[in-house]
């Protein structure tokens, strides 16, 4: 609703639970009538609404965490998959999802038999295991009905990283008024550009929206937990 109206009236979004009416019975109507008997008085606080592009950055940002999470789940079923199949490419190689791994995968996929000789072409120059390791490490019991499965999961990762990578776009696209506070971010140890533009989305550039540096620590969700029973606090 605010996406239609904020461009043509001042908005006002209210916390539910500060204008919390009387419990009991209560209708649409009457919980209009002390919304409006509130903002009368001057007793509702406006709520931060992050501009539109915002808005839209962290529609993006949230989206992309969510195919990366996916993503994931797919590289872990074909791990286990390999590992059913007794292929052990995970001993040999640190990551069988850079170049060599990929290659090796994608043929095994093919139902290609691999070969020495092959190895030497599948595998980088970089790759520190020897080419004899690798080839004991794919030396498996691969069946038909585990290259189909891989090629489920490698075909449904590969689209995910085709729109992780169009997503990224986007969110380039939309930090570029905001490259100044992105190399800011950029300079903390231990956050990067993708870590910047997360900040970004989910808490503005403007702080002077926040009373204090405890209400942007609440709005981002990294409030310490505070839980006291019986006057003892529980860490």
């Amino acid at each position: 609703m605010e996406n239609i109206l904020e461009d043509t009236i001042e908005l006002i979004l209210a916390n539910a639970r500060h204008v919390k009416n009387v419990p009991g019975r209560k209708t649409d109507v009457k919980d209009a009538e002390w919304l409006a008997q509130l903002l009368r008085c001057g007793l509702i606080e406006s709520t931060f609404v992050p501009p539109e592009d915002i808005r839209d950055l962290r529609d993006l940002t949230r989206y992309r965490k969510k195919l990366i999470h996916n993503r994931t789940s797919e590289r872990n079923r074909i791990h286990k998959i390999l590992q059913d199949a007794n292929i052990k490419l995970t001993s040999v190689l640190s990551n069988i999802f850079g170049v060599s791994g990929r290659r090796i995968l994608e043929a095994t996929i093919n139902g290609e038999k691999i070969e020495t000789k092959q190895l030497h072409e599948l595998v980088d120059k970089r790759t520190k295991a020897s080419i004899a390791d690798i080839a004991s490490a794919i030396n498996g019991r691969m069946r038909r009905h585990h290259r189909d499965m891989l090629s489920y999961h490698w075909d449904h990762m590969c689209y995910l990283e085709k729109k992780i990578e169009e997503l990224e776009e986007q969110i380039d696209n939309l930090l570029s008024p905001y490259r100044k506070q992105v190399e800011l971010l950029d300079g903390i140890p231990g956050v990067n550009k993708a870590a910047a533009a997360t900040f970004i989305a989910e808490m503005g550039v403007d702080m002077s929206v926040f009373k204090s540096s405890k209400h942007l620590a609440s709005w981002a969700g990294v409030c310490p937990g505070n839980h006291e029973s019986a006057g003892k606090k529980n860490k």
